[in-house]
Formats: structure tokens, C-alpha cells, sequence
């Protein structure tokens, strides 16, 4: 296989769409090869780079089965349950915390 073609920011041609942009679609990439590259450029860094799919070849997305559904619902009640207390916040527990806020507070004033 050659060398991906790069495209500039915005200067991609028709037919080509990032992954974001095919699941935008209900698209997925279906299991193709990247197309092509598109670089975005930044100040300080290298550029941004994304890589393009073909929008023919894209296939639908899968649907979501009963049992996907379950799992993600009981991952994102996990999420809530705050690991100190056994306590469901009613929010998704902060990574900086670690605990519910409710925790949070009583171990800074015991600090």
C-alpha cells in the first residue's frame, strides 16, 4: 500500500468523511482501510490529524441489543455509587474526588 494522500483542513474532496462525520451519518467504517489523512495545523505543535473514510464503502451502524442497553446502564450507575460511603449521589462521581462530595468535604476537614 502507498502513501496516504493529505488533505489540508477543509480541502478534503466529496466522498470521504471522518469518523465523527460517518457517525454523524448512522455510518460506521465498516471494517475499510483509511483513505486518506487530513491535517489541521497548530501554532506550537504538529498538526492535527484525522483520518478519512470513504462514505460508499461506510456501512450502517449496529443497533444497540437489549443486552448492550443493560450493561450500559449498569456501568453508569456504577459511576454514581460513591466507593467510601456504599451511598448513591445521584451524579457521576468526579475523578478528582474519587469519593462523593458529601465524603469529600468530612475527609478535608479531617485533614
Amino acid at each position: 500500500m502507498g502513501a496516504l494522500p493529505i488533505y489540508c483542513w477543509r480541502l478534503a474532496p466529496d466522498g470521504l468523511a471522518t469518523y465523527r462525520q460517518l457517525r454523524a451519518r448512522g455510518l460506521r467504517p465498516g471494517g475499510q482501510d483509511v483513505a486518506a489523512q487530513l491535517e489541521r495545523p497548530r501554532r506550537r505543535r504538529g498538526p492535527l490529524v484525522a483520518y478519512l473514510y470513504r462514505i460508499d464503502l461506510a456501512k450502517p451502524v449496529r443497533p444497540m441489543t437489549p443486552a448492550k442497553w443493560a450493561a450500559l446502564a449498569k456501568a453508569n450507575a456504577a459511576r454514581r455509587i460513591c466507593p467510601e460511603c456504599r451511598c448513591e449521589a445521584g451524579y457521576v462521581i468526579p475523578a478528582a474526588l474519587g469519593v462523593c462530595v458529601t465524603c469529600a468535604d468530612g475527609s478535608l476537614i479531617a485533614a
